[in-house]
């Protein structure tokens, strides 16, 4: 990835479905001020979605994530994320497609009734 804007570009323009049902399950907190970005570029790397304001980065995984490599990845970006003060909640696809429900739950813990952290 040698040029992350142009990469993160690509990804919001090919977003996966549960990356978009994500995106709708935050927009009660973008609807309250909250600012969200889509496949954003955090030094090196190019996060799901991030709320700088909050320092919380959520990435939503895929089959890839679980490979030896895509494990070691994961680590080495939560590692960068954590050492710049970010949070970092991941969730499955499934998680997101099945269990919205409780990923709204786990936002609520995180940030709170929206509206509530004006």
């Amino acid at each position: 990835m040698d040029d992350p804007i142009s990469f993160a570009r690509q990804l919001r323009r090919e977003q996966t479905l549960p990356e978009r049902r994500f995106w709708g399950l935050v927009g009660p907190w973008r609807e309250a001020g909250l600012h969200w970005r889509r496949q954003a570029p955090v030094g090196p790397y190019v996060v799901d979605f991030v709320c700088k304001s909050q320092k919380l980065v959520v990435e939503i995984d895929g089959d890839t994530h679980y490979s030896d490599a895509g494990i070691a990845h994961d680590e080495r970006r939560t590692a960068f994320l954590k050492e710049r003060g970010y949070r970092v909640v991941r969730f499955t696809n499934a998680d997101v497609m099945q269990r919205g429900d409780g990923v709204f739950t786990v936002l609520m813990e995180l940030l709170g009734e929206p509206g509530s952290e004006s």
